[in-house]
C-alpha cells in the first residue's frame, strides 16, 4: 500500500460549555474547539481530560457549517463495513450528528430560528442520501491508475490534502475548520456506490469491485441541474471504476458519464416531460471545450457515447452535441450517436450488441491499467467512453454495464481465470447473477441521488432481458420522479447547493428563503379541490336525478377543467423551485 497519513477512526468527543474536544482512541494528541470563537487547534494530550467523561463516541469528522443561530460540528457517529480495496476496509457512512457551538438559540428572533431550523432540515435532506462512503487509509477519490501515478510528495499528504476535489463531497465542510494541524482528523466522503465482492470462478478466487464517484462540480437534482457551466463541469457527472484484484496484482477500468455539454435546460412546469431546449446567448463551443480539455488531460481519449432520441426536442440537442464536436475538430474525440429508443424498440434489446461492436476496437484500443504485485505496470487505460443519455441514467448504465462485462471478460482471460474464448456468463452462473445485480444496484443508486427514484430498465440489468414486471416497475418509478421532480426537488437541491458550499449563509437580515407566491397558487388548487368535493356530493348523495342535478354535476366538472387548465397553463408558478438560487422569479 502507498504510503498515506491515516485519519483517526474511534474517537471520544467531550462536550463542555466552553469547547469540543475529540480523542483518537490510542493516540497521544487532542482536536480542540473553542465553542465562542471557532479556533480549531491540536494538542498534545496531558490533563486536558481531568476530571471529564465522553459525551458520545464518533467514528469521524466531517466538518463544520454557519447558519443563522451560529456554527456546526458535523460528525460521523455510525459506519456499515462494505469491504476492502488493497488492504482498506471501505465504510458507509450510517449515522451522523449536527452539533450547535451555541447550545441554546435564544438569542434569535422567531424568525431566524424558523430560518436555521430550515437550513439544518436542508443540511440533513442531503446527509440523509444514499450513500456517502469513507475510508480511514484508502483515498476513494482518485482511480488506481491515478494513485499510481502521483508523486511521492502528494501520497505522502493527507487524505483530504491529496484528494481529487471533484468527487469530496464535504469538502466545503472540512475547509471551513481552516486548521492545517488537523489533518488527521479530516475524513473526506464521497457520494456514490460501492460494491466490494469476492468471487470465484474455475477454481481461482479473486476480489471484484465497483466504485462510481458523483462530482460536486454542478451537482444538483434532475429538472434543476441539466447540461454545463461556464468553467466546463457537467451535471450528473460519474466516474465508474471497475477493480479486480488477484493475486496482488490489480486491474481496473474506468467509464465516465456527465450530462451533454453545452448550456441546456429542461426546467420543470407540472407537464410529465418538459420540452428541453438550448439556452440562447452562451458561449456554448467555448464551455465544451473547456469540458473537453480537462476530460482528455485526465482520461486521454474520448469516445462519446450519444444515447438520445435523434428526433423531436432531443433530437435537437443530438445535432446540437454532434455540431459542436464537429467544430472542436479535436482528433481526441470521436462521436459515437445511437438512438437507443429507436433502436431497441419492440424490445429489442439484444440490437444493443450492434453498438458494443461498433466501440470493440476502441476498448482493446484503450486497455485497462494493470499493475502487479512487485509493483511494475503491465499497461494503462488510455481512453475513456464517455456515454450519455438525457438524464445520464438508464439508458446510460445499461451501456455502461455491457462495456464492463466485455473488459471484465478480456481482464479474466488476461489473468488465466478464464479460459480462451470463455465467457463469464457461461462460466460461472452465480457470478453472472452477482454481476447483473450490482451494475442494476449501482443504477438505482446513482438515479435515486440525482432524480429521486431507482433507475428504469434495471429489469434488463439484472436479468438480460425486458420484462411486463420491469415495465410495471418503470411506470411506477416514473410516476414517482415526476412528482419529486415537480414537487419536492427544489428543497432537495437548496439541501446541495447549502451543503457543497455554494450558498453560504450570511449574519444579515436579508434571507432567500422567504418566498412570496401568486394568488394563482392558492385560488387554483383550492378551487379545483372544492369543485371535487361538490362534485362527488352531488354524484353520490342526490335526493334524486333531475335537471337541476345535472346541471350542478356539469357545473362543477367544467369548474375542476377550468381550474385544472389555469393550473397547466401556469405550471412554472406551482412548481418547488430552489429558493437559494431561483432560475425563476415571479411577481405577485
Amino acid at each position: 500500500m502507498d504510503p498515506v497519513w491515516e485519519v483517526h477512526d474511534d474517537m471520544s468527543l467531550y462536550i463542555t460549555p466552553e469547547r469540543f474536544i475529540v480523542e483518537p482512541n490510542g493516540k497521544n494528541e487532542l482536536l480542540i474547539i473553542d465553542r465562542s470563537s471557532s479556533i480549531v487547534k491540536v494538542q498534545s494530550l496531558t490533563n486536558q481530560l481531568s476530571n471529564l467523561s465522553p459525551t458520545r463516541r464518533v467514528c469521524g469528522i466531517l466538518g463544520a457549517i454557519h447558519l443563522v443561530g451560529g456554527d456546526y460540528l458535523v460528525v460521523a457517529t455510525h459506519r456499515l463495513y462494505v469491504g476492502m480495496i488493497y488492504g482498506a476496509v471501505i465504510w458507509r457512512l450510517a449515522g451522523y450528528d449536527i452539533i450547535p457551538y451555541i447550545p441554546r438559540t435564544t438569542h434569535l428572533t422567531p424568525k431566524q430560528r424558523e430560518h436555521n431550523d430550515i437550513y439544518l432540515q436542508m443540511l440533513r435532506k442531503t446527509l440523509d442520501t444514499n450513500y456517502f462512503y469513507f475510508s480511514y487509509f484508502y483515498d476513494m477519490t482518485h482511480s488506481q491508475q491515478r494513485l499510481h501515478s502521483m508523486s511521492y510528495e502528494e501520497r505522502n499528504r493527507s487524505l483530504f490534502e491529496r484528494a481529487d476535489s471533484r468527487f469530496v463531497w464535504n469538502g466545503a465542510l472540512l475547509d471551513n475548520f481552516n486548521c492545517t494541524e488537523m489533518r488527521n482528523f479530516q475524513l473526506p466522503l464521497i457520494l456514490g456506490f460501492v460494491s466490494i465482492n469476492q468471487v470465484q470462478i474455475n477454481g481461482q478466487t479473486f476480489f471484484w469491485s465497483i466504485i462510481s464517484r458523483r462530482s460536486v462540480h454542478k451537482a444538483g437534482t434532475r429538472f434543476y441541474s441539466r447540461g454545463i457551466n461556464d468553467e466546463g463541469n457537467v451535471a450528473n457527472y460519474v466516474e465508474t471504476e471497475q477493480i479486480v484484484e488477484y493475486s496482488g496484482q490489480r486491474l481496473a477500468f474506468v467509464q465516465t458519464r456527465g450530462s451533454m455539454p453545452f448550456f441546456w435546460r429542461q426546467l420543470p412546469n407540472i407537464r410529465y416531460k418538459p420540452r428541453p431546449e438550448l439556452i440562447p446567448g452562451r458561449d456554448h463551443l467555448g464551455a465544451c471545450f473547456r469540458h473537453f480539455e480537462e476530460q482528455i488531460a485526465k482520461y486521454g481519449k474520448q469516445v462519446l457515447i450519444n444515447l438520445v432520441d435523434q428526433k423531436a426536442a432531443e433530437g435537437a440537442l443530438e445535432k446540437a452535441y454532434r455540431n459542436f464536436v464537429q467544430q472542436l475538430n479535436n482528433p481526441n474525440i470521436r462521436y459515437e450517436a445511437f438512438d437507443f429508443h429507436a433502436e431497441c424498440k419492440k424490445m429489442r434489446w439484444d440490437r444493443l450488441n450492434i453498438l458494443i461492436d461498433r466501440l470493440a476496437h476502441e476498448q482493446d484500443e484503450f486497455s485497462v491499467f494493470h499493475i502487479r504485485d512487485d509493483g511494475n505496470v503491465v499497461s494503462i487505460q488510455n481512453g475513456v467512453f464517455r456515454t450519455n443519455c438525457i438524464d445520464c441514467l438508464d439508458r446510460t448504465n445499461v451501456v455502461q454495464s455491457m462495456l464492463a462485462r466485455r473488459s471484465l471478460n478480456a481482464i479474466l482471460e488476461k489473468l488465466g481465470i478464464l479460459r480462451v474464448g470463455q465467457k463469464v456468463e457461461s462460466a460461472s452462473p452465480q457470478f453472472e447473477m452477482i454481476f447483473k445485480g450490482v451494475w442494476a444496484d449501482n443504477a438505482d443508486m446513482i438515479s435515486l441521488q440525482y432524480s429521486g427514484t431507482g433507475a428504469l430498465k434495471t429489469d434488463f440489468t439484472r436479468t438480460g432481458k425486458r420484462t411486463k414486471a420491469g415495465l410495471v416497475q418503470d411506470g411506477v418509478n416514473s410516476m414517482t420522479r415526476y412528482y419529486l421532480n415537480n414537487f419536492a426537488d427544489g428543497f432537495r437541491q437548496d439541501g446541495i447547493d447549502l451543503f457543497l458550499g455554494r450558498y453560504v449563509v450570511h449574519d444579515s437580515l436579508h434571507t432567500p428563503l422567504d418566498v412570496k407566491h401568486t394568488w394563482r397558487y392558492n385560488v387554483f388548487p383550492a378551487i379545483m379541490i372544492f369543485s371535487i368535493a361538490m362534485l362527488f356530493l352531488t354524484t353520490l348523495v342526490p335526493s334524486e336525478f333531475n335537471t337541476e342535478n345535472l346541471l350542478f354535476m356539469l357545473f362543477w366538472g367544467a369548474l375542476i377543467g377550468v381550474s385544472i387548465s389555469g393550473i397547466f397553463h401556469y405550471g412554472l408558478e406551482f412548481v418547488d423551485w430552489p429558493r437559494l438560487f431561483p432560475p425563476i422569479k415571479f411577481e405577485a
